[in-house]
């Protein structure tokens, strides 16, 4: 792999102080030196088939697609991996690189659970010890998470400050890294942040894609006319995305969410409602939270901030970035749900209802995927307290 310089044209590079400078160098350096590492990649292989029992189906969802009665829409089950989610790719990879970094203490943020969830099942795998930054908001409306997250081991720490979800745990993630750097390993869940890690996270992520493209291609014989995903910081969309950006008969699609509505003045549609600033170390399209209730239903997806490589896609127009809100990712959740058998988590339902109406405009020889980037049993307990007469 050609060594990356951390830029996507304007976006990302590595805004942080002097001293987390040298260590992330050092990360680079470490993921640059295993990441075509031979032992390090039979290792990693074996944990995706026998640990997270990947390859993850490819599935025409036949009821869904006749319900609709457009383009034929397939679902990428990330749902089915250990853990429920896309995370767990990204956990593991990251987990061996600390391995070798001879790191025993992890530290990470979560805003659905997901990623907490993976980071304390791979440090229990592993024998390391996990702490997990979680908004306290989060913390109450993932309560199911957080009791797996402390079955596992972990500590988790709920963050009270600002509107106490994803970015406030970033921010105290972030601190505890710049303090504890030499003996600690940070365990990044999605592609932002520093260099390398939108660059790192997308490799391990791009599992999602490979396998997609191989899988498509067995069962149609030709590529997808649309790919599908839903977008906060962005790691299940880049993984599925990046493995087909050069070939341009594919359409892709990054949904955010807009919550109440665009605007609303809640939502949290970084790449459509924002402006290019700087967030965590990293350079994006990111939103003013003087101006916008940073706001989604879905928990993973409240970021107010976007990885940078979908920055770069968007600004060249290789993917359009478009939203749904809570209202039509709660329809999409339901419909998927009794049509399919297949409970959909809150942040990809977002990209099921865009998929769903984005198909029924299309004849019945396109093809449509969408990544289900995770299940949603952690979402019942929340969807149950919305009291919504529709279950």
């Amino acid at each position: 792999m050609e060594r990356f310089n951390g830029y996507f044209g304007q976006f990302g590079g590595s805004y942080v102080p002097e001293s987390l400078k040298e260590v992330l160098l050092d990360l680079e350096n470490i993921f640059y030196k295993y990441r075509e590492d031979e032992e390090y990649l039979k290792e990693l292989g074996y944990y995706f088939k026998q640990y997270v029992g990947r390859e993850s189906p490819l599935y025409y969802a036949n009821r869904l697609t006749k319900h609709v009665g457009g383009a034929k829409i397939y679902l990428k089950r990330e749902d089915l991996n250990h853990t429920g989610a896309h995370k767990i790719n990204n956990a593991l990879g990251q987990v061996l690189l600390a391995k070798r970094s001879n790191k025993k203490k992890i530290i990470a943020e979560t805003g659905a659970g997901q990623h907490g969830v993976a980071t304390a099942t791979v440090c229990a795998l592993f024998g390391m010890d996990c702490t997990i930054y979680m908004g306290a908001v989060d913390v109450e409306r993932q309560e199911h998470n957080v009791f797996r997250m402390k079955i596992l081991g972990a500590d988790v720490i709920p963050v009270h400050d600002g509107n106490a979800t994803l970015k406030e745990a970033v921010d105290k993630a972030l601190e505890d890294f710049v303090l504890n750097s030499k003996d600690t390993f940070y365990l990044m869940g999605s592609a932002v942040g520093p260099h390398p890690y939108p660059v790192m996270v997308r490799e391990f992520q791009s599992i999602i894609g490979k396998e997609t493209k191989k899988q498509i291609l067995e069962q149609e014989g030709r590529l997808p006319d649309y790919l599908i995903a839903c977008v906060g910081g962005g790691s299940n969309a880049i993984g599925l995305f990046y493995p087909f950006v050069d070939n341009k008969t594919v359409k892709m699609v990054g949904v955010e969410p807009a919550g109440k509505g665009i605007n609303s003045g809640f939502h949290a549609a970084s790449i459509s409602g924002g402006e290019v600033d700087i967030i965590h170390g990293f350079k994006s399209y990111a939103l003013d939270e003087s101006k916008v209730n940073i706001y989604s239903i879905a928990a993973g997806l409240d970021y107010p901030g976007v990885g940078p490589e979908h920055s770069y896609y968007k600004d060249i127009g290789r993917i359009k970035y478009d939203t749904i809100t809570d209202k039509e990712a709660m329809e999409a959740f339901h419909k998927l749900s009794k049509l399919e058998g297949i409970i959909p988590a809150l942040e990809s339902s977002h990209a099921v209802s865009y998929g769903i109406e984005l198909a029924s405009t299309l004849s019945k020889d396109k093809i449509v995927i969408i990544n289900l980037s995770g299940r949603g049993d952690k979402d019942m307990n929340q969807i149950m307290g919305m009291n919504n007469k529709r279950i």
